[in-house]
């Protein structure tokens, strides 16, 4: 075989010289998230961006001596393709949970992601895509190595015109920081991107472990902590409490217009259905600790008080004995008890947050098919609640938290409500699980968003209908969204809000709450009050205690 003539062996040096120069230039100005992009039309200005990094390290590799130049761009290179690595896996991160990706703590969520992808594209489709994230980190990780290593050849074979670029360059770079020149959208050309994200992922581990210290300490400092059994939810005594997440449910789902009919409807409904048996509502806003996903996160913020937005402080509460609202009930004398159709595996949680019983996916005893991720049906996972513990004669009085499950990513096939007496063992759900294939929703966003809210519709409807078909004088229901859902749903600039919502028939109840200034209806009006989520609990233990009587 013949040998490329010097012509184009000179043009393939020039096309593999330019592909590197792209590739390294790429990897240091794109930002980690695409709503930091220009907006509209104009996000091909972002290239019109110089970036520090590169003229430090151009300059660096030129003065360093020949017997270590090469080890140096190399090492380079490797950082950079792991710090591009990162910086796409951040763009997911914001994609789906609007924040930016731990590198110490969020490992545990790709499991989680995995799964996903298997509910939405089939199993095949969820470990194609898998092997080729894997093949992508490491043709990234070698070709940024690669890239290095030939810069650093070719601008020392040309070493005068390299520092005559180098300064020109720095000079302009000097010029636009210091008069903050911006591109469309506030951009600014001065880019400095690649190292800010290199020091944010450099010091994860002494923030998350210095938080880690701070959220310790903060669990002490609670003042219902050695408050007296007698002196707890005073204004509750005699009642039955059902606090029931509802997955997924966020404010946009009662406010977007691009969605939110169904929602709107279903919550219309309920105002009717609940006015018609005698009961009341009142409804404000929540803002979650964790939007996207991670559900537990915002449980566990709602029941303790504590602000638990990531894995290790998650991990921290669950090793110390905090006062949880589910447990100060047990503490007042309630029986509580976990409905948890979501739990396959051991759940240690449950002695944390003070349950007498949790009911798990094998204890519900369901027979019929799962609807995606959901395990069941959410009007099954509320028909063995109120069979197994809530239609029992001569109980006393109950603290029941129940996970509604069916409202849970990936949003396709959504159950249909039947009658109540229907339900059986959960076979009768076999047709309805067949009726959509989520793998086609997830090929159009407008399917996304409609199949989302009909999930959400759902599960508000199955609560109500529970309720008002079952529910007696002394039940007080609190339910409320755990979080938003993805951004393919709500955008990346929408609020960690999810609309929270009390519903009882003794007046007393609401004479209790007649300060906070909540909406009366299940649908929070657009000014309704919005508080942290870790607020609740102290709200609600003063609002039902001995200070909160409003006479």
């Amino acid at each position: 075989m013949s040998q490329p003539s010097k012509p184009h062996r000179r043009v393939i040096r020039q096309v593999t010289t330019g592909f590197a120069a792209v590739l390294v230039f790429l990897a240091l100005i794109l930002p980690d998230q695409i709503t930091r992009l220009p907006p509209g039309n104009h996000w091909y200005t972002a290239l019109a961006r110089i970036p520090a990094e590169g003229l430090i390290a151009g300059a660096v590799l030129l003065v360093t001596p020949r017997k270590w130049r090469g080890w140096l761009a190399a090492g380079l290179g490797l950082l950079l393709g792991a710090l591009t690595v990162v910086k796409l896996v951040d763009i997911g991160f914001f994609w789906v949970l609007a924040r930016r990706f731990d590198p110490v703590l969020d490992w545990t969520l790709f499991d989680d992601g995995y799964h996903f992808l298997g509910d939405s594209i089939g199993k095949a489709g969820a470990a194609g895509v898998a092997a080729g994230v894997i093949l992508l980190a490491v043709l990234l990780i070698a070709g940024m190595t690669w890239a290095m290593t030939r810069l650093t050849t070719v601008a020392v074979g040309h070493r005068r015109l390299a520092w005559s670029g180098l300064g020109t360059a720095a000079a302009a770079w000097a010029a636009l920081f210091f008069a903050g020149t911006q591109l469309i959208g506030g951009i600014p050309v001065a880019s400095h991107a690649a190292a800010d994200l290199a020091q944010d992922t450099a010091l994860a581990l002494p923030k998350d472990l210095a938080d880690k210290r701070k959220f310790t300490q903060e669990v002490l400092d609670d003042a219902y902590r050695d408050r007296p059994a007698d002196q707890l939810l005073t204004a509750l005594r005699g009642k039955d409490v059902v606090v029931s997440f509802i997955e997924s449910y966020g404010r946009d789902a009662v406010e977007n217009p691009a969605f939110n009919g169904s929602v709107l409807t279903a919550l219309a409904d309920g105002d009717q259905k609940l006015a018609k048996v005698g009961f009341a509502a009142r409804s404000g806003f929540l803002t979650s600790s964790t939007a996207g996903g991670g559900s537990w996160l915002a449980h566990s913020t709602f029941l303790s008080g504590m602000w638990v937005n990531n894995e290790s402080r998650y991990r921290s509460l669950m090793a110390t004995d905090r006062l949880t609202l589910t447990r100060t009930f047990k503490t007042a004398g309630y029986r509580t008890v976990g409905v948890e159709p979501g739990v396959i595996y051991a759940w240690p949680e449950g002695q944390f947050y003070g349950y007498d019983q949790v009911y798990d996916k094998a204890a519900l005893n369901y027979h019929g098919p799962q609807f995606s991720w959901s395990p069941m049906p959410d009007q099954y996972a509320l028909s063995q609640f109120q069979k197994f513990e809530y239609s029992k004669p001569g109980r006393g009085p109950l603290l029941a938290e129940i996970t509604l499950t069916s409202s849970h990513t990936p949003w396709a096939p959504v159950p249909t409500r039947l009658d109540w007496d229907q339900l059986g063992d959960g076979s009768v759900y076999g047709p309805q699980a067949r009726t959509t294939d989520p793998k086609t929703v997830w090929k159009d966003d407008s399917k996304i968003r409609t199949e989302y809210a009909r999930s959400i519709a759902y599960s508000v409807d199955s609560l109500i209908s529970w309720a008002t078909t079952y529910g007696d004088d002394n039940l007080v229901m609190v339910f409320l969204g755990d979080h938003q859902p993805a951004s393919v749903v709500v955008g990346q600039n929408a609020t960690h809000d999810v609309p929270i919502t009390i519903v009882a028939k003794d007046p007393k109840v609401f004479d209790r709450i007649a300060s906070w200034g909540w909406t009366s209806s299940v649908k929070p009006a657009p000014n309704a009050p919005v508080w942290p989520m870790n607020t609740f609990r102290d709200r609600f233990l003063t609002a039902f205690g001995p200070e909160g009587d409003p006479h």
